[in-house]
């Protein structure tokens, strides 16, 4: 019998556990391999070899396994118990067990209606069981089945979740639909399930769904479309088929099917990636991006031509005026391009604000709401993470929303709000619309009203979205029909931060400055390991008792990259070991080598239309407030204060996030952030990276790693431009 679970990892089910061989739990022994969904409790027959780990001792390592239903009382009671059932814990099953005696899991599977003989289980509970009896037996099929392809439980449980009973026969014929219809599934893990059912390497179906994949990974890099002829050497090499197979897919994918539905890709002449005098190349996009791209830019042209307008009154303002009146209610006089920006705002139907930390973009944009309000304008405020909402909302007096919220994004990700049903505004203003991807871009244009003015405002030197496209840059591009202003003048006051003076000097590309100052300060640790340690007792204890800051509320790490030892995978394990360590009164779970506890700083890694009132977006973040091992669920606190449960099933979209990564941190602001910047980020070390992280933090900085990292970060400029075409959209 399976009597705990020492170690799972979630991706390829490699376990390591202790089973109870029939001689008592003193004399456990230890098995190890691709225990792929064995539950605490299950008897198993389990096949293999003998051997010896030189630190842990004699060991089984299994090759394979059944399970084998267990017989005596004692046995179920475990087994029932363990949570392998939701709704039943060791507490029904004991109450279960002692009702039925051998009989009982012959009751649940034949005769579960007799369940609501047992005392304090009603037919709601007794349904629920059966329920969860049938769908445990089905997913136990599915995954047996995927066993031999090392698929993890979770993509199992999903898999039987999107198909039911036609799981099995749908991954036998059609692997690559996996791909496209499960998350977690990519081609390669949809690929290695094709070959194990037959399917050659060199099949046409094999080949679409490699290129549609290249296409969808230069996606999650930023690109709307690749050019032609770096996708078919990007195929090749995935594939390792000829070019010309490569190609006479590539055309086939192009063209419309003869049901009159979409072509699998794209293909239109733009100019090069970095335009200019570039020779056009031809661009394959996937479908979503390609319709996106030509929506965004018709919309914002839309927009800026019509001869409707919300707000007419601003026409012919007396300005003096109404900046003075502007003056008494703020207490404070806008410096001239601030009032370039009110009077672009107000005057123009679409228009962007860009400008770095201290040059009063914040008050520049509370200028522009008190305006527009004493019009009596229905103004609406957005911003793409619940943080960056709530930090407008405070600025401006009024409310404001993520943009997901705003748009009543449903299942499915349609909006409640188009352009058949726009939202009822006269002014939209979207701040961090850095963060701005096109295909959220895209639906938010859309439900703008005509005649309504639409305020971008974002800091453009920062990251580009992590979704694709660059909107906000293409926005600013030369030639573009989008009037902006860019805030260059740093305030006096915001001249005292030490935190805004070496953003901006490291925006110039120069070194900051780490002496003397109250708010910015920098470790030196040349070793990339040592520098990981300190960084977690930076933000762990340094901080909390030199400033009196909550280490899980206030401070925020933020590393270049998610590996290595200074990476935010490894660096969320040791906080969480500092800041929220297991206690044997806490429930826990484990999940993919993480384990899940209450207090738990969480981010979600996906968008998930189905979870929460409107959706739970990638970024969003939040605390563990409950688990329950009997329901098999947790409950997180998010920071739009709203609250989500998550069964264990689908934790693997969550992720710690007492350390993240600088481009998941966009559009957020915390009091204290601490950055590791170390040489095995290498790679990773640009300026506009640094910036966005330096930018995040309100009150402190403090930089952990070595000189001549730092020195990278500021050297490096970003390299070249992301395949996007919106800038030649609108200029057309």
């Amino acid at each position: 019998m399976l009597e705990r679970i020492t170690y799972a990892n979630e991706e390829n089910g490699y376990t390591v556990a202790r089973v109870d061989t029939g001689r008592g739990a003193a004399d456990l022994l230890t098995v190890v391999g691709a225990l792929l969904g064995a539950q605490v409790g299950e008897s198993l027959r389990m096949e293999g070899r003998w051997g010896s780990h030189p630190q842990y001792g004699r060991q089984f390592h299994v090759e394979n396994y059944t399970t084998v239903l267990p017989a005596t009382v004692q046995g179920i009671r475990r087994y029932l118990g363990s949570g392998l059932v939701k709704g039943i814990g060791p507490v029904f099953a004991d109450r279960i067990t002692q009702h039925f005696g051998v009989d009982t899991l012959r009751i649940i599977e034949e005769e579960p209606k007799r369940l609501v003989e047992v005392p304090g289980l009603g037919p709601k509970r007794t349904k629920k069981i059966a329920d969860a009896w049938d769908e445990q037996k089905a997913i136990k099929e599915v995954m047996l089945f995927l066993q031999t392809v090392e698929v993890s439980t979770s993509i199992a449980v999903r898999i039987y979740k999107k198909y039911g009973d036609a799981s099995i026969s749908v991954v036998k014929e059609r692997p690559y639909q996996l791909a496209a219809d499960v998350w977690g599934i990519g081609f390669l893990t949809a690929d290695k399930i094709a070959q194990s059912v037959g399917i050659p390497h060199d099949s046409p179906e094999r080949v679409k769904a490699g290129l549609q994949y290249a296409l969808s990974q230069s996606a999650d890099q930023g690109h709307c479309f690749l050019p032609e002829e770096r996708l078919i050497a990007d195929a090749v090499k995935l594939l390792q088929v000829d070019t010309g197979l490569v190609i006479e897919c590539l055309g086939e994918l192009g063209r419309v099917p003869e049901d009159g539905g979409d072509p699998g890709v794209v293909r239109e002449k733009v100019p090069g990636p970095e335009g200019g005098g570039d020779e056009p190349v031809s661009a394959v996009y996937l479908v979503p991006f390609h319709r996106a791209e030509l929506s965004l830019s018709a919309q914002l042209l839309r927009l800026l031509r019509t001869d409707q307008d919300r707000m007419p009154g601003f026409r012919d303002v007396d300005w003096g005026k109404a900046l003075g009146w502007l003056g008494s209610r703020t207490g404070a006089d806008l410096a001239p391009e601030q009032e370039a920006a009110v009077k672009l705002a107000l005057t123009e139907k679409v228009a962007v604000l860009t400008g770095g930390p201290g040059c009063g973009k914040s008050f520049t944009v509370r200028s522009i709401v008190e305006l527009a309000r004493a019009r009596r304008a229905k103004v609406l405020l957005a911003a793409p993470t619940g943080r960056a909402a709530k930090r407008l909302a405070e600025l401006t007096g009024a409310e404001a929303s993520t943009v997901h919220r705003l748009l009543e994004l449903k299942p499915g990700g349609d909006a409640a709000y188009d352009r058949d049903r726009p939202l009822d505004a006269d002014l939209v203003v979207v701040d961090e619309a850095s963060m701005l991807d096109l295909l959220l871009a895209n639906k938010l244009v859309k439900a703008v009203p005509p005649g309504a003015h639409l305020l971008f405002v974002g800091d453009v030197d920062q990251l580009p979205s992590v979704g694709a496209g660059e909107v906000l840059r293409d926005l600013l591009a030369d030639g573009s029909p989008v009037p902006a202003v860019r805030l260059t003048r740093v305030f006096r006051q915001a001249q005292q931060s030490g935190v805004v003076t070496n953003a901006h000097r490291i925006n110039a590309g120069q070194h900051p400055l780490t002496d003397g100052l109250k708010d910015f300060f920098l470790f030196v640790e040349d070793d990339t390991e040592a520098a990981g340690r300190l960084t977690v007792d930076v933000a762990a204890r340094r901080i909390p008792a030199k400033f009196g800051l909550d280490p899980r509320r206030d401070v925020q790490v933020l590393a270049p990259m998610h590996r290595g030892p200074a990476g935010a995978g490894t660096l969320n394990g040791l906080l969480q070991q500092a800041i929220t360590p297991g206690r044997p009164d806490l429930p826990e779970k484990r999940f993919g080598g993480r384990v899940f506890r209450v207090g738990d700083k969480v981010t979600q890694i996906r968008n998930n239309y189905e979870k929460g009132k409107n959706g739970v977006f990638n970024g969003t973040v939040g605390v563990v407030t409950s688990l329950d091992p009997v329901e098999q669920r947790l409950t997180v606190l998010t920071d739009e204060d709203e609250e989500v449960p998550y069964e264990f099933d689908e934790l693997d979209e969550l992720a710690h996030a007492y350390a993240v990564t600088i481009h998941r941190s966009q559009g957020s602001e915390y009091p204290a952030v601490v950055i590791p910047v170390t040489t095995g980020a290498w790679m990773m070390l640009q300026r506009n990276l640094l910036y966005t992280a330096v930018t995040r933090a309100r009150q402190l900085v403090v930089l952990v790693g070595s000189r001549k990292a730092i020195g990278q970060a500021v050297r490096t400029v970003s390299a070249g431009r992301r395949c996007t075409a919106l800038d030649y959209r609108l200029g057309a």
